[in-house]
């Protein structure tokens, strides 16, 4: 039996409320949600967001559905919840492939941290979805899936580095989802596709069987179409555990009380925002104007509803993100040790993939990575980039403390969705791509984008809220009540 409500734009709550209720089951559910697959992703727009579709979906929610007819109670706080999955996120039950043609027919032995967790709460994972290889790039090219398009404009790209998960939930092919971040790769895809993206503060939420970038930057995260939502992933994902031990952050986090009660009572009353007027797009490109004109109503919003707006500036900005990025210095050393930990997955290094072809042509990122320094020591200015990194958060916690701002603002991108045409004609590659999200992802500060409206012609625009370490429930407080006034989010026409 099919729902007879609409599955467009459903939340966790409402969810939960119609199985109370008995409005309809898991299993209609997720078999709706494969249908919807099916019609958009595999035909129709062929969105291409999923890699591989779950074939334990239905019975999964069959099980569930038995004990909620059984018990008369939900199994844990994300029942029957169909989520998809980054693939560079380790599943035992569906195939991992980081994006890459190389990976073969790769099975991890078991869940990564992150997917244990949510399964124990009663999360159904549907399917694992796409994502340029290993994670380098802010698009979607992939050696292994080609191109994902934007759901909003067919000839558009959702942005990367979590692509699939961002077009998926976009267009209502899950409920929620679950991407990863180092320089943006949550946030950037949720901006170009009108979702909620969060980046914690490295280490709440474990990175154990997810594959590296910058090890010190790298985090999974929520990706929703709403922050409730959002903040329902997060806390049932984060926490410390012995196979990553950066989630010592977790325990200094602490989480007595769960993140979802930040969001009660949200108010904009008071909240002083600094905007960062140097991340904002220029004028004098029509598509930078667009964003910035966006981001611009969406200010005079959060003013009207009671925010104070602070402008602020980052003394020598572009040059302390340029110098403090880790990519070309420390992620072949990371990428090379997860990869060298899976002798399954038949990928001995990245080099092999540059030396063996297997990659997308448009990685210029990856190409990057190969050429610099095997080790991070080689990079004889490592040391330099790493004490340039605390200057730089010491700064900015300095401008954050003196404006006494609740957080930063600005827009993810100073440009919206690219083509695929002007992604292949190099009009962008991704080391020129624009993006503001290495701001937050350099500082090792929590961020959290969401939807400021459209532009004229319906594109997607985010707005990042930036705080500072451990920060996030003031943080998810503060775009809650932004999220209230803004109702930023139109559902895609697809």
């Amino acid at each position: 039996m099919a729902i007879t409500r609409p599955i467009e734009e459903l939340t966790i709550a409402q969810v939960h409320a119609a199985f109370l209720g008995g409005e309809f089951t898991a299993e209609e559910l997720v078999s709706d949600y494969l249908d919807r697959i099916e019609r958009i992703d595999r035909s129709g727009p062929e969105l291409n967001s999923l890699i591989s579709v779950s074939g334990n979906a239905l019975d999964e929610a069959r099980r569930l559905d038995q004990k909620l007819a059984e018990t008369s109670q939900l199994v844990g706080p994300l029942h029957g919840v169909p989520i998809v999955v980054k693939d560079q996120i380790e599943t035992a039950d569906l195939p991992t492939t980081f994006g890459s043609i190389a990976s073969g027919d790769y099975q991890p032995a078991q869940d990564a941290t992150a997917i244990a967790k949510l399964r124990a709460a009663g999360a159904i994972i549907l399917g694992k979805t796409t994502l340029p290889d290993f994670a380098t790039s802010w698009f979607s090219t992939s050696s292994r899936s080609g191109v994902t398009k934007n759901p909003y404009d067919l000839a558009r790209d959702p942005g990367g580095s979590s692509s699939g998960t961002a077009a998926a939930v976009a267009a209502n092919l899950s409920l929620v989802g679950v991407g990863e971040d180092t320089g943006g790769s949550i946030r950037l895809p949720a901006s170009f596709c009108g979702l909620v993206g969060l980046r914690v503060t490295p280490g709440l939420i474990s990175r154990a069987g997810m594959s590296s970038l910058v090890k010190p930057q790298d985090t999974a995260g929520p990706m929703a179409r709403t922050v409730e939502d959002a903040v329902r992933l997060l806390d049932v994902m984060v926490g410390y555990d012995d196979g990553d031990d950066y989630t010592a952050a977790a325990v200094i986090a602490g989480h007595e009380e769960p993140y979802a009660a930040a969001l009660q009572d949200a108010t904009l009353s008071g909240k002083r925002i600094g905007i960062l007027r140097q991340a904002f797009g220029d004028d004098s490109d029509p598509d930078g104007a667009k964003v910035k004109e966006t981001i611009e109503r969406a200010l005079s919003d959060l003013r009207e509803a009671g925010a104070e707006l602070v402008d602020i500036t980052i003394d020598n900005l572009d040059d302390q993100v340029g110098f403090t990025s880790l990519y070309t210095t420390r992620s072949q050393s990371d990428m090379d040790e997860f990869v060298g930990a899976r002798p399954a997955v038949g990928i001995p290094s990245m080099r092999h993939l540059i030396e063996t072809k297997q990659y997308h042509e448009k990685l210029d990122l990856l190409e990057a990575i190969v050429a610099g320094p095997e080790q991070p020591t080689d990079d004889p200015q490592y040391a330099q980039r790493l004490l340039a990194q605390t200057a730089f958060q010491r700064q900015v916690v300095g401008i954050m403390a003196r404006n006494r701002l609740d957080a930063i603002a600005f827009p993810d991108a100073k440009l919206p969705a690219p083509t695929r045409v002007d992604i292949f004609a190099d009009r962008w590659t991704c080391l020129t791509y624009p993006t503001n999200t290495v701001i937050a992802s350099q500082l090792l500060f929590p961020a959290i984008t969401i939807p400021a409206g459209q532009t004229d012609d319906g594109l997607p625009v985010g707005l990042e809220f930036m705080a500072v370490p451990y920060g996030e429930r003031a943080l998810l407080a503060l775009v809650a009540a932004s999220e209230a006034t803004l109702q930023g989010r139109s559902s895609p026409d697809v």
